[in-house]
């Protein structure tokens, strides 16, 4: 099987999964519990905790651990929103995920705040020129992703950051950093909150953190039992924490070797498939983008079409979002930056990691070579 679905999830390293079971079946203690051997799992999540932040550039008392993306997104935009009062401005982009365009529209309507959506470029990014245009100081909170889940667009979060203070200096300024973190470089955030998924660096699935520099108002998430310094409650998933900690120092420690590899795979699968006719390039160029996304339109082919063909022959895509691919209707991040029509119906997104190799990029060009031009011989008939 060649699986080109990273940005959806990946496969968790054998390094992880075992760290996981161990503190499933060995470390089992509630680091919250007055033991010692709950202590020891207590220092392993703080250790955790501790190298988290180096990989950020931050302080571990900054790091709060939650479920995923979603979840630090919806902390990140809530949290900020309840400590708000009077009616407040919250300035996102049309291209953002889901958990931050719906979670944004959810939180506007509770809380009676106006959202207005920051101009784009025609690769996905953020217009910096134009930015100051929706700032005021009436912005209470401004969201904008870091790396783009579907075009592989990479947002300069300093720049964005300078017009925030600028322009917009009372407000929040958080960026959703889940195709991001450890695939792009971060010497020191510029931000005020900054979302992390680990399943998406082959970690396991339900395990995230939320960084909130030291300072900012939030109001937290979820209470009870007052984990996570009283920020988010819930008993705290150990084994995750755990597996996520040995996913993040593998990256780290191979990330110049595994880099290089997913940007040849990315590039080899791009140059491959532009010799076909009709083939078009949707988001920033392959050396410009993030090194991991790449999204091509078929011309004259229905992408859901060509990915059930592609699953037939053992090589997995995506149309877009994991968390959109079983909506009907119109691709939003596509139709913000104007992929409308028979470009949008027939768009492939192709996600890459240290797993993949450049002779599966030349395989899996083979038979999407093989597909389209059947493709689109029936779609003649």
């Amino acid at each position: 099987m060649i699986y080109f679905d990273n940005s959806a999830t990946t496969q968790v390293w054998e390094q992880s999964a075992a760290r996981a079971y161990h503190a499933m079946t060995e470390g089992y203690f509630n680091p919250s519990a007055a033991y010692s051997a709950a202590y020891d799992m207590e220092k392993e999540v703080n250790a955790a905790r501790s190298y988290a932040a180096a990989c950020l550039s931050v302080r571990p008392e900054e790091i709060y651990f939650t479920s995923g993306g979603t979840e630090s997104n919806n902390i990140a935009i809530f949290g900020t929103l309840r400590q708000i009062r009077g009616k407040a401005r919250i300035v996102t982009t049309m291209v953002e995920h889901a958990s931050i365009y719906e979670t944004i529209l959810a939180a506007a309507k509770q809380y009676q705040a106006e959202v207005v959506y920051a101009p784009l470029n025609e690769d996905g990014t953020v217009n910096i020129n134009r930015l100051s245009e929706v700032l005021n100081e009436q912005t209470a909170l401004v969201s904008i992703m870091h790396v783009n889940n579907e075009l592989g667009s990479v947002n300069d979060l300093r720049q964005i950051a300078d017009q925030v203070r600028k322009y917009a200096p009372n407000a929040v300024f958080h960026s959703d950093g889940v195709q991001a973190f450890l695939k792009t470089d971060v010497m020191r955030l510029p931000c005020d909150l900054y979302s992390v998924s680990a399943h998406k660096f082959h970690a396991p699935k339900g395990v995230g953190f939320l960084y909130v520099r030291n300072g900012v108002r939030n109001a937290g998430g979820q209470i009870g039992g007052g984990q996570e310094r009283g920020f988010r409650s819930g008993t705290t998933n150990v084994p995750a924490i755990l597996g996520m900690d040995t996913a993040m120092r593998l990256y780290r420690e191979n990330s110049t070797a595994w880099h290089q590899n997913i940007r040849m795979v990315k590039e080899r699968l791009y140059s491959n498939l532009m010799t076909l006719p009709d083939v078009v390039l949707n988001g920033p160029s392959p050396k410009a983008g993030a090194m991991h996304i790449l999204n091509l339109s078929f011309v004259g082919v229905r992408g859901e079409v060509l990915l059930h063909a592609l699953e037939q022959k053992e090589i997995l895509v995506s149309t877009g979002s994991a968390c959109s691919a079983k909506k009907i209707g119109k691709n939003r991040i596509l139709t913000a930056v104007g992929i409308t029509g028979a470009r949008q119906e027939g768009a492939i997104r192709f996600s890459f990691s240290p797993m993949n190799t450049v002779e599966e990029a030349d395989i899996a060009a083979d038979a999407i070579s093989q597909q389209v031009r059947f493709l689109r011989r029936y779609k003649r008939r």
